[in-house]
């Protein structure tokens, strides 16, 4: 094997599974520094397998040089670290002949899920558990649900992480009584076993393929002498899975979010910078004072919908 390597190695995708797996196995590897169009149309031909994020395969998908010719070499595309959307799944195996292989994992436990390789893909699924994984959905009272309602993954194995690094009380937290770990991830199963992710239980955003802290943005957006207060959400975007965005008070009426921009370019990493800026003259909150995210996110979903 040849594997197209674009992801980024300081992510567990790029340097755990994809990276180490290589070394693991004596495979190449053509190594790019990042996700570049052109130069991975240029070194598809040369390879025989890629992993990649949902953004990269939307990103395929607007070349007009894919096509079931420039792929004949490759043996498996694969993507994880986000939700691959059904359409984005359908619309690259109609332009190539391949049907992409999803998997869910995460930092703490590697891979857990997966399409087979052998067998049925589906399309906006993340397949069956690994070999040796428990897994099991539950609800807030913490009882399995049945097929085809939505919860919580728990899961329980050998590959799952002892804990958080100097951080006690959060690793208690994170385990149930009987070992299973609690991923904060919202899934259901249907009635052949394939699961698919729907959402999180909490406020953290991916994009393209990447964790984003809604508090590490809000922290560095508030230092600004003229915001009064902000909050940041992740809305459903076609290229990156979910996009940055921000709902910011300010006292400035002439503030048109460039300012604000400019400010976060040299503060935070850009696949964390805000898209879109929104002026409110104040956020949604709850009776305990807490700002209602789900009111924002459901307010802006079709905020990146052409």
């Amino acid at each position: 094997d040849i594997l197209l390597h674009a992801l980024p190695i300081y992510h567990i995708h790029g340097l755990f599974v994809a990276f180490n797996i290589c070394l693991f196995s004596g495979a190449k590897i053509n190594f790019l520094e990042k996700f570049e169009l052109e130069t991975v149309i240029e070194k598809l031909p040369k390879s025989t397998v890629m992993m990649g994020v949902p953004t990269y395969y939307t990103r395929m998908l607007q070349s007009q040089n894919l096509n079931h010719s420039l792929t004949k070499n490759i043996r498996l595309f694969i993507s994880g670290s986000a939700p691959l959307l059904s359409e984005t799944h359908k619309e690259f195996e109609s332009k190539t002949g391949h049907k992409i292989l999803e998997r869910y994992g995460m930092t703490e436990t590697n891979m857990n899920i997966s399409n087979p390789y052998d067998g049925s893909r589906k399309a906006g699924t993340v397949g069956i558990p690994l070999p040796g994984i428990e897994i099991r959905i539950v609800n807030e009272e913490g009882k399995e649900v049945k097929v085809g309602q939505i919860g919580t993954i728990e899961l329980k194995g050998e590959n799952i992480f002892k804990g958080y690094w100097g951080m006690e009380e959060k690793t208690k937290e994170s385990f149930k009584d009987d070992g299973f770990f609690i991923t904060g991830d919202l899934a259901k199963k249907d009635e052949n076993g394939y699961f698919t992710i729907v959402g999180r239980d909490k406020d953290m955003i991916i994009s393209g393929g990447l964790n984003v802290y809604p508090k590490e943005i809000e922290d560095v957006i508030n230092e600004l002498p003229n915001i009064t207060e902000s909050a940041v959400f992740g809305v459903q975007h076609d290229d990156f899975g979910e996009a940055v965005v921000a709902a910011v008070v300010t006292t400035d009426d002439k503030n048109d979010g460039s300012q604000i921009l400019d400010y976060t370019k040299d503060k935070i990493a850009k696949y964390k910078q805000p898209k879109k800026i929104i002026f409110m003259s104040n956020l949604p909150r709850n009776s305990m004072g807490k700002v209602q995210k789900n009111k924002l996110r459901e307010n802006n979903k079709s905020l990146f919908k052409s």
